[in-house]
């Protein structure tokens, strides 16, 4: 396990930054963390060093937000999902091997997660900007 601590968004963008020159493109990213830990900025870092520059957001609403760049990047929110059945409707699995799936709220569907995905928790550090990261899974 890596500990990395970010003391900004920017410092969380760069997590994410650095995570994504480490992938190939099938990967799962399994993130872990409560209500503004710094998710989206995580993905938005990652998305942005793979050629993705404009349009991250929470895919609160939409369950999936689909962005192109050196690779497709499909950005899960699982907030509402409580059950298998619920999972299913968002066609996660059909996701799965066809690009990068960055997830936020993996708390709900971690016995979903496929072996090897790469997992992140976020929690907050010892100042109010700051996070400390958990991660598993990539080598950096």
């Amino acid at each position: 396990m890596v500990k990395l601590i970010s003391h900004s968004t920017g410092d969380t963008e760069k997590i994410g930054a650095q995570i994504a020159e480490n992938l190939n493109g099938t990967e799962v990213i399994a993130l872990f963390g409560g209500l503004g830990m710094g998710k989206t900025a995580f993905t938005r870092g990652l998305a942005y060093s793979l050629g993705v520059f404009v349009g991250v957001s929470s895919p609160t609403f939409a369950i999936v937000n689909e962005y192109s760049g050196k690779y497709n990047i499909y950005h899960f929110d699982m907030y509402r999902v409580t059950s298998w059945d619920d999972l299913y409707s968002t066609g996660f699995f059909d996701y799965i091997d066809n690009g990068i799936i960055v997830i936020e709220w993996s708390e709900n569907i971690e016995e979903a997660l496929p072996d090897g995905a790469i997992r992140i928790k976020i929690s907050k550090g010892d100042n109010d900007n700051d996070r400390i990261f958990e991660i598993e899974g990539v080598s950096l």
